[in-house]
């Protein structure tokens, strides 16, 4: 079992913004990569389909990584994106789900595997 907590967010992209996004994009990967819990931040795309990976050391460094996207990107965000879908895994905090539930966020529970 892991201590991670780790997402697939799938968003659909208004493609006319679509160098508003990719600036957006730069900008939220560099801020990200300060985040010392923040463990796997990688965008994929095709066509108007985002889907953006996320994996933290614990929940806590999840809320932290929210709240820094809640102070400093959201607004911009979602104004560009639609969220279509979001599947998290690992021992998520009442608090990180309350601020992931707006999204329509799917909690799965481990129920068994490993962590290397």
């Amino acid at each position: 079992m892991t201590n991670d907590v780790y997402w697939l967010l799938k968003l659909d992209l208004d493609l006319d913004k679509k160098d508003e996004f990719e600036a957006l994009m730069a900008e939220m990967v560099a801020a990200t990569l300060q985040e010392t819990g923040a463990r796997s931040y990688e965008w994929h795309m095709t066509g108007s389909a985002v889907h953006i990976y996320e994996r933290y050391a614990s929940s806590e460094d999840a809320m932290i990584h929210m709240q820094n996207f809640g102070s400093n990107f959201a607004e911009r965000f979602l104004a560009l994106l639609t969220p279509v879908g979001l599947d998290v895994y690992g021992p998520a905090k009442d608090d990180l789900r309350e601020a992931l539930a707006p999204v329509g966020a799917v909690f799965h529970q481990q129920i068994g595997g490993f962590d290397r």
